[in-house]
Parts: structure tokens; sequence; C-alpha cells
């Protein structure tokens, strides 16, 4: 099976060579779901279009064949994380050991081998692990997890000191650089968009229809929130927010702990209000459903949903985490807010007495994710590589 790639910003310049070289990519998982598996997917996507033959060693890979692309599936279990992780660590070191080719790209800490590249999508030294269900059970699985993350990530990047550390935001590449101050080189190279295929007025018939089906009447406003790990995320915090926001309907999509936050809104006297959609491939479509997009997290590494929202027109609502903080610019194209509820709805109903302050943020946020494009991330890594290569051959 064969697949496809992304882009990237802020990585060295690479001497004036061209020609395509192998690449290994090696992750849990790629496909059109999930921030870190959907740019692994453009990133692939984006390398062979550029010549380059690519191997991707991964438990799953949910993209179109393509020609110089050749995907090694690592089989294992999937759940739970506790078992999954020390599984997929050694199968896939093994695939690795079999099947690498040329430059090695490991996302994150998991496999054993030497590699070239580790692209840093999280730092467990400082990131939460929440768990995704209020039980006891699923406390104490996110408590062994956080110190069986933490302990292999610093074994792992301790002993992989002299390969290239690529961090996906300004964010990630401080608290790699603050946790780990022996590695020899660390970079930033931004994730990027689809500026094409998130634009503002896309399927607007198509939005039209999902508001029907949702039941939510065409003079109202609506609020998006996506993401999983809904704890971690504030959905708490915004359906307390959307109890103020009188005048906002709430679209939740993503996967979470669904009857613990229907209590609550049900509680808070806003069931009528708040539409699960669950997990969603066409996120296009619920980016022209929005009004504005809404993300109080706690943590987050890059946030690719909120550029997607920005780069489709909609005003955002989000907490200064990483990603955020390069992208939104407090009352210019969105607002910068604590997870406050009050200040949420604040910002929420500030936006729906002023229709003209909506077009003017969406505007302006469109206009900041153009500066993140695929290509320009692509080709950060085709750089990156290239300037590699030849050591790697040697």
């Amino acid at each position: 099976m064969e697949a496809s790639a992304p882009e990237v910003v802020g990585a060295p310049r690479a001497p004036q060579q061209e020609l395509p070289v192998d690449v290994t990519i090696v992750a849990n998982d790629i496909g059109p779901v999930g921030g870190m598996e959907r740019v692994l997917a453009e990133l692939i996507a984006g390398l062979q279009r550029l010549g380059h033959r690519v191997t991707v060693i991964a438990r799953t890979y949910d993209a179109q064949p393509l020609p110089g692309v050749t995907f090694h599936r690592v089989r294992g279990p999937r759940g739970p994380t506790l078992i999954a992780y020390p599984w997929f660590l050694v199968a896939a070191s093994l695939a690795v050991r079999r099947f690498r080719r040329g430059v090695v790209q490991a996302t994150g800490a998991i496999v054993l081998n030497r590699v070239d590249v580790i692209a840093v999508h999280y730092c467990h030294q400082i990131g939460p692990a929440n768990p995704s269900r209020a039980t006891h059970a699923y406390r104490l699985h996110a408590k062994l997890l956080t110190v069986m993350n933490r302990t292999l990530e610093r074994w792992c990047y301790n002993a992989r000191a002299s390969a290239t550390f690529v961090c996906v935001s300004d964010g990630v590449a401080e608290e790699i650089n603050r946790y780990f101050p022996g590695l020899e080189s660390v970079t930033r190279i931004h994730n990027g968009v689809d500026t094409r295929k998130f634009a503002p007025g896309l399927r607007a018939e198509d939005s039209a229809e999902m508001r029907e089906r949702l039941g939510i009447d065409p003079e109202r406003l609506v609020a998006l929130f996506v993401g999983s790990e809904w704890h971690g995320k504030g959905l708490g915090q915004l359906l307390s927010a959307i109890a103020q926001a009188k005048r906002w309907e709430l679209v939740v999509a993503g996967r979470g702990d669904r009857e613990r936050y229907e209590a609550l809104a049900s509680s808070l006297a806003i069931a009528n209000r708040v539409h699960w959609v669950g997990v969603a491939r066409d996120m296009q479509l619920l980016y022209a459903l929005a009004d504005a997009f809404v993300l109080p997290s706690e943590y987050e590494t890059f946030s690719l949903v909120t550029f997607e929202a920005a780069a489709s027109g909609v005003p955002i609502i989000a907490t200064p985490v990483s990603g955020v903080r390069e992208l939104v610019e407090d009352s210019r194209n969105g607002f910068i807010v604590s997870q406050e509820p009050a200040v949420i709805a604040n910002r929420l109903e500030r936006l729906a007495a002023d229709e003209e302050l909506r077009t003017r943020l969406g505007r302006a946020a469109r206009e900041s994710a153009l500066r993140f494009s695929w290509e320009s991330t692509v080709r950060s890594h085709h750089e990156l590589y290239q300037r590699l290569a030849p050591a790697v051959s040697a």
C-alpha cells in the first residue's frame, strides 16, 4: 500500500541539490482523522510529489496508494495504551531494522533503533495525560501511562541525542530544550494547513443542510468545538460559557465521555443547544457551519484544528497554548481567553452583538493561516532530508 505528505515552516536551508532521497517514516497511525495522523498523511503525500521514495512503518495507514510509497504494517493491539505502547515499541523496532531505507524519521519515542530525525508532536515531560473517562480505573491508567511515557521518552531522547529533533511549534521546541538540554540539534518546522481545502464560503449548501439536520435555526449562531480528551481541552468550561451566552448553539466534534458531558449540559439546561456529531472526517463542512471556533484547552502542542478553522475564515476563541500563540493575536483575528466560563461567554456575546466584528476577525484569521501552508512545511522537511542524506548513506 502507498501514501502521501505535508509541508513545514522554519527548517534550515539545504544545499541546492534537488535529487530525491529515500525516507522512512515511523508512526503509530496515519490517516484523515486526528491532528498528528493528518499531518503525517500530508507529509508523506508531499514528499511523494517531490519525488522521494517513502517507506511507511505504522500500525495503520489510511491513505490512497501512491507510487513510490511502501507501507509495512506493524500488527498489535490498539489498546489499552499501557499494553499497546510497549508492544509497538518492540514490534516497530524490529520492522525498522528490517525495512529501513535512507533517512529514518520516528514520530516521538516509539522505536529503540538509531534514527536520524525525531518528530516531536508532544512533550510528555510537561503534557498532561488526561483520562478519557472520570472513573478510578481510567484515572489510574492515565497516571501509569504518564510515568511510562515520561520514562521512555527520557531514555529514548537522551540515547538519541545526536538525532535532529523537529518540533511542531515554538512552544514544543522550548519544552524540549528545557527538559533535554543535551540534545545536539533542535529545530522547529510548523505543521501546515490546507488553505485550499479549508477556505471561507466553501460548501455553504451542505452546511445549511447540516444545520437543518441538527435542528439549528438559521438565525442562531454556532460555536464549534473539535477535539478528544474533553477534560483537558476545556469542554466543561465551554458548556458553562454556552449556558451564559444565550444566542449561541454549540456543535461538539470528536471522541470523549459523551454521557458525562451530556449530563453536564442537561444540568446547565442547555441540552437542546448542544449538538454531538462524533468523529468527523469532513471537517471543512463543520468549519463552514461555524460562526466561531472555541478551544479553551489547558495544553496543546500545535492544535491543527485551530489553524484549519482560521483558514476557513472562522473567528478563534482560544487559550494561549502552543501553536495558538503563534497564530492568534487578541482582538485582531480572534480572542485569547482564560478557561474561565464568564470570560469565554463575554467574547461570544461580543461576537453575537457585532456581525461586522465576526467578519473582520474571520478575514484576519484567514490571512494569518495563509502563512502556514503545507507547501512550506513539506519543503522544509525536504531540505532537512537533503542535508542529512549524505551522512546517512556514508
